[in-house]
């Protein structure tokens, strides 16, 4: 069995809306004790996004293999490139903050939106994540304008093309050498899938921990901030996810999903209540990110929810905790 390497510090290489990174430290006390114990050795996880749970996860317990995915073709194919061609992706990228950077605002405007406009024009048929010639060049460009776009937002409209403006950023980090190196020694034991959440079902065993990190339900119409896809995740969607929790549970495995709290805008909304009722519902602080106005970016709830029970601190035994 593989062995955590301690010596390795990954973190996620692209930003992300909705991104684990800042809740990394609330989510560890509700990952299965089982982790510790070294009963399990599989991790899935069927909505990658940034991957800072799939970071965490691996460099600190003892994981064998891990399956990640993703609806997203780009994103998985950088998540290929890394592991696979890591040192000609710095290259690529290399050259491009290069240009980037030693161009006056005017030409930095016209160079982001040159290269935004190949990147939409390039991915019309590109329909599947399947490692090509130009995959390469796919993850370079995602990268570059996953870090010179506004907020670092990826976004793409109905028609699946990336639309954001570019950022204000005067000197972004476009390549950083020593993290893309480390992701592609964490990837070494990873196999990354294009594809619907439900194709992870085929690889859950007993000793998997499967963490589903869904597009969250919207609180309101601001927040719901388009797609990360063109394929909207709707409240249909939502239940179609917490029927296959509900299948895949019989597999055994340790489940742990996070979303929204509809209560924070409405404490009769019981969406999630009902959907997962027969599973453990907890609730933790998360500041909110997505958000034009400042003013409306402070700390609200978010649910995490478990088929198994979790042992929280200032708790003497385990047992269910009900929304609070």
């Amino acid at each position: 069995m593989k062995s955590a390497d301690k010596s390795i510090s990954a973190k996620p290489f692209v930003k992300w809306a909705g991104g684990k990174t800042q809740l990394l430290n609330a989510f560890k006390k509700y990952y299965p004790k089982a982790l510790e114990e070294g009963k399990i050795d599989r991790y899935i996880e069927p909505f990658v996004g940034s991957g800072a749970v799939l970071f965490d996860v691996m460099q600190r317990f003892k994981i064998k293999e891990a399956y990640i995915f993703d609806i997203n073709p780009e994103l998985i194919t950088t998540y290929r490139v890394i592991k696979k061609d890591v040192e000609a992706l710095i290259s690529y990228l290399k050259e491009l903050e290069s240009k980037y950077l030693g161009l006056e605002k005017e030409q930095r405007k016209k160079f982001y939106y040159s290269v935004r406009e190949d990147y939409n024009r390039n991915k019309l048929d590109f329909t599947s994540a399947d490692y090509s010639e130009r995959a390469i060049e796919i993850a370079g460009s995602f990268l570059f304008l996953n870090k010179t776009c506004f907020n670092g937002l990826f976004r793409v409209n109905r028609r699946g093309l990336f639309n954001v403006p570019m950022g204000r950023y005067k000197k972004p980090t476009i390549c950083n050498e020593t993290n893309l190196r480390n992701v592609s020694k964490v990837l070494q034991n990873v196999l990354a899938f294009y594809g619907d959440f439900s194709a992870c079902k085929k690889y859950i065993n007993e000793k998997s921990f499967v963490y589903f990190d869904p597009p969250y339900k919207p609180l309101n119409v601001t927040s719901n901030f388009t797609s990360y896809s063109m394929d909207a995740f709707s409240d249909q969607e939502q239940i179609r996810l917490a029927n296959f929790y509900s299948e895949v549970d019989k597999k055994s495995a340790y489940l742990m999903l996070s979303n929204s709290d509809p209560k924070n805008v409405n404490e009769n909304d019981n969406f999630f209540d009902e959907l997962y009722q027969d599973f453990n519902i907890f609730n933790v602080q998360a500041k909110r990110v997505i958000n034009s106005k400042a003013s409306q970016r402070g700390e609200i709830s978010e649910l995490i929810i478990t088929n198994y029970n979790c042992f929280l601190e200032g708790r003497e035994e385990y047992e269910r905790c009900e929304i609070l």
